[in-house]
């Protein structure tokens, strides 16, 4: 078979469907995602361990595929001839290869166009700060934040570094100088990274993903020294994020990362892909903005507090997530039901409603 030929044709699948994902697993059909829904080939052959092994073949270089076979775990980033561009993930279950691929859009989309609160596009315009981007995997973080760094892109002349594993968006510049470095091709890892970024000359660093207390004290450390600083966590709201932060320290640690982390914050955006009556997904959100409360509230190790900051502080700016699924409710874009289902506060939620 030409796996090549074939994967093309998937591929041409997920662009022509607005699919956002495309699954090979041994013993399944070529699956796509559409709108949140899995949607599985069923024209198409089940698929063999040595198909799925063919088709990390072709996606992957021979260096990457060393690494896979080191590591039975592979992100990497692949791209069509004809500039589709996908972010994948390479895996084994049960011995068999399986493959997990993300379609990157090829237009950056601007906030408006995605839906999102207008209010975003001012932690864009800032000097400095740390604006985390948070919620599960494939809930648009990434998006969110490629758009944000495109209207700095747009708007000002400004040294963009990207740290990202591995590239997904590709910017093209337009007033601002924009250097993309992928993990593992570019640089070592996340932490070698940031470190060099300091001598970089540096206005906004984005941070693809924070996972050890090591990028996350360089992140903190940039914000602190007058950088702009955007990353993504999966965490579910700003209270777990925050508490994420913090305990992922050593013990030691936790106090000073609190206080640097009071000082340096500018906000934190959750967000959920929603499924839409009229077909497809629109974001729910939840905005946390650092004012002096809460500010101090992190400082006096009172997170659990949070949330009630941002359910009575719409003067401030703050979204809270109830009332984002209860106007998307009111507004007729989704259902009641769905609104349920994407609540982690149903009980308050029902008061909305």
């Amino acid at each position: 078979m030409d796996y090549a030929s074939q994967l093309k044709k998937y591929i041409n699948v997920v662009v022509h469907e607005g699919a956002s994902d495309l699954h090979f697993s041994s013993g399944a059909h070529p699956t796509i995602r559409v709108s949140g829904q899995l949607t599985p080939m069923l024209k198409e052959d089940v698929l063999k361990p040595e198909d799925t092994k063919a088709y990390a073949h072709v996606l992957l270089t021979a260096e990457q595929e060393k690494r896979f076979q080191e590591q039975q775990e592979m992100d990497f980033a692949y791209e069509t001839e004809d500039g589709n561009r996908f972010r994948g993930n390479a895996f084994y279950e049960r011995g068999s290869v399986s493959i997990a691929l993300r379609l990157i859009p090829k237009v950056i989309k601007s906030v408006q166009e995605l839906n999102l609160p207008e209010s975003l596009t001012s932690f864009a315009r800032r000097s400095q700060g740390f604006f985390i981007v948070v919620g599960p995997v494939g809930q648009g973080k990434t998006t969110t934040l490629a758009s944000l760094i495109e209207l700095i892109n747009v708007e000002r002349m400004e040294h963009i570094v990207t740290i990202e594993d591995p590239i997904e968006y590709i910017f093209e510049p337009k007033q601002s100088l924009i250097d993309q470095r992928e993990v593992k091709i570019d640089t070592k890892d996340f932490q070698t990274a940031l470190t060099s970024a300091f001598r970089q000359d540096i206005d906004v660093l984005l941070v693809g993903e924070m996972r050890e207390h090591e990028t996350m004290s360089a992140a903190v450390t940039a914000a602190e020294t007058g950088h702009l600083v955007f990353s993504t966590m999966h965490t579910n709201d700003a209270a777990q994020t925050v508490e994420r932060i913090i305990d992922t320290f050593p013990a030691a640690q936790q106090d000073q990362i609190r206080i640097q982390l009071a000082a340096s914050l500018a906000g934190i955006f959750s967000q959920r892909l929603v499924p839409r009556i009229s077909g497809g997904l629109i974001p729910a959100c939840e905005l946390l903005i650092n004012t002096k409360a809460v500010s101090n509230l992190i400082r006096e190790k009172r997170t659990h507090e949070l949330n009630t900051i941002i359910e009575t502080g719409s003067t401030d700016g703050m979204i809270d997530m109830n009332r984002s699924l209860a106007e998307l409710v009111n507004r007729g874009e989704i259902t009641q039901e769905t609104a349920y289902e994407y609540s982690l506060n149903p009980n308050v939620l029902e008061r909305l409603l």
